[in-house]
């Protein structure tokens, strides 16, 4: 039997984390984990304000989710996080190293367009063109795949499902 995986779900803001995450985690069999709750008030009330998070506000972030991935090793699990650059994931890999990421990828009118109908979220759509800047796709040799969000979370879900199983069927 396979070891279940640790996923963290990645992208820019508006790629449905949030809704891929627990749709997965579901499919999976495994808890999910919304990386949004483990920014501390500093960083909510930073981004509600539309002012981007600096590198020095993120460390404490990604360890707090490399943490709780590093306790899910062995039994799975799936957390969100941004995970925009390469050296995030390396933190994130430095406390959990066994997690594998899925990046959700999709174009930016498409990705504008449902951050324009989500209700309630701190991040603003001002901020998508900054995250897009930021953004440092999975290079060759880090764990994981990349998805396209277009189609329905379903679809997606399905999509994520099969990136997986044949990413670990290849790195077994």
């Amino acid at each position: 039997m396979r070891t279940p995986q640790v996923v963290v779900v990645m992208g820019v803001a508006g790629t449905g984390k949030t809704t891929i995450g627990p749709l997965l985690a579901a499919r999976l069999g495994v808890p999910y984990a919304e990386g949004d709750d483990f920014h501390p008030q500093a960083n909510i009330d930073k981004m509600s304000a539309g002012i981007p998070l600096e590198d020095a506000d993120r460390w404490p972030w990604l360890e707090a989710i490399g943490h709780w991935a590093h306790g899910r090793a062995g039994l799975g699990g799936v957390a969100s996080s941004s995970a925009l650059k390469r050296s995030y994931r390396d933190r994130l890999r430095a406390v959990a190293p066994g997690v594998v990421f899925l990046h959700l990828t999709g174009d930016r009118e498409l990705i504008a367009d449902r951050m324009s109908h989500r209700q309630g979220h701190f991040m603003p759509t001002a901020l998508l063109d900054s995250q897009f800047a930021t953004l440092e796709p999975l290079e060759p040799d880090e764990a994981g795949v990349a998805v396209d969000v277009s189609g329905s979370p379903e679809e997606i879900t399905t999509r994520a499902v099969r990136a997986l199983e044949a990413f670990s069927d290849t790195s077994e």
